[in-house]
């Protein structure tokens, strides 16, 4: 094979998607957002075991969120410069060793370790599994995230069914159990390891894609940024109001069951699920900034009114704004790697950093509200954070015409 078809050889191979490798490390993130969803999921309990504030229960949401945070930008900038393909399945042994440590924790501290253990072990997947799906993605950057993301947000959906399940009647023990979870993601993972690495030796062969897009100045860049990251702020401190104390919300306003109430909120992030796998490849389609757009500002009429309406009511609208704030995320991450494409893995870390860190703070934050105030109060106030989505009229227009313009390759010609 001569060097101009062993060119067009490796670009068609690079323009395929990989639906095995993305099923593969959307099932990841399952099990690994499974694992983390056990903590608020759970929190019932843990109150009522340690006799814990709301102040205490979001402070464990916080070591856990902001341990996350903290750490995902430096893993998605050094593998950037280093790529690490086995750091998956070490991420997902550090959460093993949380789960098993929150098992058997007798005291508040012991908790709080537990939960970074946890949190340091999604520091390493995500911007690491995020790198691997736009890797395998064959261009389709939005469907792939959306894939990828939606696997983490059935495990978050699953989390509450299965505490409700195994860890309310079999007690703080039973923790124990989701370890064979953990183990699981561990043995897939490392086959996504074997496949990045083979990857990664293929790319280095590979001619690489000249952009035809246009060019944005630093300024436009930053400013871009700064929106994206004022959106992530608005959505995951609304979310952190809902992912953690939506069961509290539901047993003092309407009087449920701790069991029920966890159903309801399973029904919650099942909307969730659905919105992100429906974003992304609506993204790739009309433009990402139309998604955002409709997401994060098309919510406020239903955030407002939540706070005021029966039962029937509540589960209809938190189901309209799980749905309608998920289909966002995919569309703000491919559009912030679009910023700065060359810079995959601190994009990645960055943006699910800050999504960890916003709703830690969030859940902390609120947590001490409600201490001071009652929850139904927290939700009168969280009811305004989607106006935030008028920003979006500050970001560029790049989604159309990159999505028109396909991507020039730049042929390996042989000297003379």
């Amino acid at each position: 094979m001569d060097a101009r078809a062993k060119s067009g050889a490796l670009a068609a191979s690079d323009d395929t998607t990989v639906f095995a490798i993305l099923v593969a490390i959307s099932v990841s993130h399952l099990f690994n957002d499974t694992i983390q969803s056990l903590l608020p999921a759970i929190y019932p309990v843990l109150k009522s075991s340690f006799a814990l504030s709301f102040a205490q229960v979001g402070l464990i949401t916080f070591v856990f969120q902001v341990t996350a945070s903290l750490l995902q930008p430096l893993v998605g900038t050094f593998a950037d410069r280093r790529p690490m393909p086995y750091s998956l399945t070490i991420g997902m042994g550090a959460s093993l060793c949380g789960l098993l440590l929150l098992s058997v924790a007798s005291s508040y501290p012991v908790l709080l370790v537990a939960a970074a253990l946890v949190g340091t072990g999604s520091s390493v997947f995500h911007p690491e599994s995020s790198r691997v799906a736009r890797m395998a993605s064959g261009g389709r950057y939005g469907f792939a995230q959306s894939i990828f993301q939606v696997g983490g947000n059935i495990g978050t959906a699953l989390g509450p069914l299965l505490a409700a399940s195994i860890v309310v009647p079999g007690g703080q023990k039973s923790i124990a159990w989701f370890s064979i979870v953990a183990l699981t993601g561990m043995i897939v993972l490392w086959n996504v390891g074997g496949w990045y690495k083979r990857h990664n030796r293929a790319a280095a062969q590979r001619p690489r894609a000249v952009r035809t897009g246009p060019a944005l100045s630093q300024v436009r860049i930053v400013g871009a940024l700064v929106v994206l990251v004022a959106l992530i702020f608005s959505k995951f401190f609304y979310m952190a109001s809902i992912s953690s104390y939506y069961t509290f919300y539901l047993i003092e306003k309407f009087g449920m069951s701790v069991q029920t109430a966890q159903v309801l909120l399973f029904v919650f992030l099942a909307s969730v699920a659905g919105g992100t796998l429906i974003g992304g490849p609506i993204g790739d389609r009309f433009g990402r900034k139309y998604v955002i757009w409709v997401s994060i500002l098309g919510i406020l009429p239903f955030t407002l009114a939540l706070p005021h309406v029966g039962l029937a009511a509540t589960v209809v609208l938190t189901v309209i704004i799980g749905f309608g704030l998920a289909s966002a995320f995919p569309a703000i991450i491919v559009f912030a790697q679009e910023l700065l494409p060359g810079k995959i893995g601190m994009v990645s870390g960055i943006f699910f950093g800050l999504a960890f860190g916003m709703g830690g703070l969030g859940a902390a934050a609120l947590g001490a509200l409600a201490d001071q105030t009652s929850i139904i109060f927290v939700y009168h106030v969280t009811a305004f954070l989607p106006a935030i989505g008028l920003l979006t009229i500050f970001l560029p227009n790049i989604e159309g015409p990159r999505a028109r313009s396909a991507p020039v390759i730049e042929p390996i010609v042989p000297k003379a």
